[in-house]
C-alpha cells in the first residue's frame, strides 16, 4: 500500500500538458518509421517533467507499486476467484463472473494501460519540454507512428510483467493510442520488452469499439473472455470511465476516488502509478483544489520585496 499512497501523492504534483484524444482508425503498413534524436535544450524542463522522467523518488515509487502487484498476482494465480476484479463496465463499476456459460473457468490476466504506465514516452515529452508547447494531436499521431525507439520501460514494469507470465497469468494492453498505428504500438511494446503484443487479442486500442478514448466498452469485450485480477494505469480512467466525467469537479472526482466503494481496491486488484505529467488529474484553478474550509492567509498582508 505504501507504494500506491506515493504513486497517488505524485498525481497531485503540477502539470502543464492536457489530455491526450487521439485518432483513429485506418491501418499502418508494417514498415515502421523510425524518429530521429534531436538536439539537447536549455530550457528548464517543467517541474513534473522533472519529476516523472528525472528523479530517482518517481524511479522509487513505480518500482514500489510494481513489487505490490508482482506480489499480488503471485498469491491470486494460486487461487480461484469467483469473479474479476470490480472495474469500470459501461458507465458503472461492476464484476463479472470467472467462469464461461458452461461452467469452465477463464484464464487469469491482468490488464494494464500503456503510456506511463509500462512505456515512457521519453522523446515526446523531451520534444514538449524543449519547445515548451502542449499537446498536439497530429504530433501525437507521429510519435505512435515513429517513436518506437525512443520509449523506456517504465521502473520496475518489466520484472513484474515477468513475474505475472511466469505466474501464468495472461497480461493485455488496454490503451488509448490510435487502432490505426497498431504495429507501431506493438512496435514499442515488443521493442521494450513487453512483447508479444498482437492487435486484438492482447493489445486493444482506441478506434476498437464505438466509444473513442473511453475504456469501459474494451474492458466488457476483455471480461468476456478472462478473469480479470488485477487492474494497472496512471489514470483513474484506466479503472473506470465514470472517473473521467467532465462535470464531476476535482474535489468530487478526489473523493469518488477514495470512497467507501472502491478504497478497498487500491492495491488490492487497482494499482496506480505515478503521471503528474498529463491526464484528467491535472485539473483545476486554485479554488477548485483548495475548497473554501480548507483556506487560509496571514493576518497581515506581506509586504513587497524593496518597500
Amino acid at each position: 500500500m505504501r507504494a500506491l499512497m506515493l504513486a497517488s501523492a505524485a498525481l497531485l504534483l503540477g502539470g502543464c500538458v492536457s489530455v491526450t484524444d487521439n485518432s483513429t482508425d485506418l491501418m499502418v503498413e508494417p514498415a515502421i518509421e523510425q524518429a530521429q534524436a534531436g538536439p539537447g535544450g536549455e530550457r528548464d524542463a517543467p517541474d513534473s517533467m522533472r519529476w516523472l522522467y528525472g528523479s530517482g523518488e518517481a524511479a522509487v515509487a513505480s518500482l514500489q507499486a510494481f513489487d505490490a502487484l508482482g506480489d499480488f498476482v503471485e498469491r491470486r494465480a494460486g487461487s480461484r476467484p469467483a469473479s474479476s476484479v470490480a472495474m469500470g463496465l459501461d458507465g458503472r463499476i461492476g464484476e463479472t463472473p470467472c467462469t464461461r456459460d458452461d461452467g469452465t473457468p477463464k484464464p487469469l490476466a491482468v490488464v494494464f494501460d500503456v503510456d506511463e504506465t509500462l512505456l515512457l514516452n521519453s522523446g515526446y515529452e523531451y520534444w514538449q519540454a524543449r519547445e515548451g508547447v502542449g499537446y498536439d494531436s497530429a504530433v501525437w499521431d507521429e510519435w505512435e507512428r515513429t517513436g518506437a525507439a525512443l520509449v523506456e520501460p517504465v521502473p520496475g514494469s518489466l520484472d513484474a510483467v515477468r513475474r505475472i507470465r511466469a505466474a501464468g497469468v495472461t497480461v493485455i494492453f488496454n490503451t488509448n493510442r490510435a487502432s490505426k498505428n497498431a504495429a507501431a504500438t506493438a512496435a514499442a511494446l515488443d521493442g521494450a520488452g513487453f512483447g508479444p503484443a498482437i492487435h486484438r487479442e492482447n493489445l486493444w486500442l482506441k478506434g476498437d469499439d464505438a466509444k473513442g478514448s473511453e475504456k469501459d466498452g474494451r474492458r466488457m469485450v476483455i471480461a468476456q473472455d478472462y478473469c480479470v485480477i488485477a487492474l494497472v494505469g496512471d489514470n483513474l480512467g484506466d479503472f473506470a470511465d465514470v472517473y473521467n466525467d467532465r462535470n464531476r469537479s476535482v474535489q468530487a472526482r478526489r473523493t469518488l476516488a477514495a470512497s467507501e466503494e472502491t478504497a478497498g481496491l487500491w492495491g488490492n486488484g487497482w494499482f496506480l502509478l505515478p503521471n503528474p505529467v498529463y491526464g484528467a488529474s491535472i485539473r483545476g484553478s486554485v479554488d477548485d483544489v483548495f475548497p473554501p474550509d480548507v483556506r487560509w492567509e496571514p493576518a497581515e498582508p506581506i509586504s513587497d520585496e524593496g518597500e
